[in-house]
């Protein structure tokens, strides 16, 4: 679990009902779940049928990312492209056709399968390039999702503080309920608002930021694949790949 992005959610939840308390308000005036149902149901009725099938289901196969901890895919990367290349120089690149190093990552599998099998370069990049840039459009297109609810979630709550006008309206004639039932109205509005901003906005600009991370570490891929092919020397790959890292560049000795 990323604590920071729990506690993210938390601080700015816990600021808006503490704010509320202090100004006088009850918690249990916000507690309504018609409002609820309202803005939940309809955020996601909109985002169904917004959004495609696949993007959907990408996106909610990419939303655990969004509160899981990572430590440096581009350090983990760069390490393990840094010792298959040293095992390529050493024993020679058809060595590296059942590297444990490539498994559980298709993108490094697919690059070091066309080195051992002989790709040439240009052919090599075009391949690894066209590989990248379509992940990157999907990936993209499944943050949208979230983003694209955050855009319907405070107009939820507006149609359902109209909605609960409707109802205080009908009932002018009780004039005792009426300032609550306005009050009421409004919550709905609280929770469109609410959940755009400290939740589905949040989470899609997140995974924005992951996904071009790991375009990062797939271009740090495209790059070490071919610094093994053309057989270069360790050292030299891993200068080559320390660019990719959040980092400065190391400094190098005086001549």
């Amino acid at each position: 679990m990323d604590l920071l992005s729990l506690l993210g959610i938390v601080i700015g939840a816990g600021a808006l009902l503490i704010g509320h308390t202090l100004g006088g308000g009850n918690l249990n005036a916000i507690l309504q779940p018609n409002a609820a149902l309202i803005v939940l149901g309809g955020t996601l009725g909109a985002t169904l049928l917004s959004s495609p099938k696949a993007d959907i289901a990408r996106g909610i196969r990419m939303l655990s990312r969004a509160f899981r901890s990572h430590d440096s895919p581009a350090n983990r990367m760069l390490t393990q492209l840094v010792r298959m290349s040293a095992v390529a120089r050493k024993d020679g690149i058809v060595a590296l056709e059942n590297s444990r190093d490539a498994r559980g990552l298709p993108f490094l599998q697919l690059a070091i399968q066309h080195v051992v099998d002989g790709t040439n370069a240009q052919h090599l990049r075009e391949i690894l390039d066209t590989d990248l840039e379509v992940h990157l459009e999907q990936e993209l297109a499944a943050a949208k999702v979230f983003e694209t609810a955050g855009g319907f979630a405070p107009t939820m709550g507006i149609l359902g503080a109209v909605i609960g006008l409707i109802h205080v309206m009908e009932n002018l004639h009780d004039e005792s309920a009426l300032g609550s039932g306005i009050a009421v109205a409004f919550v709905a509005t609280v929770y469109g608002v609410g959940i755009a901003n400290l939740l589905l906005l949040p989470i899609a600009n997140k995974l924005r930021t992951m996904v071009h991370h790991d375009r990062r570490v797939r271009e740090m891929v495209m790059e070490g694949a071919l610094a093994i092919q053309e057989g270069q020397n360790p050292r030299v790959v891993e200068d080559r790949l320390r660019v990719f890292l959040d980092e400065p560049p190391r400094p190098r000795p005086a001549p």
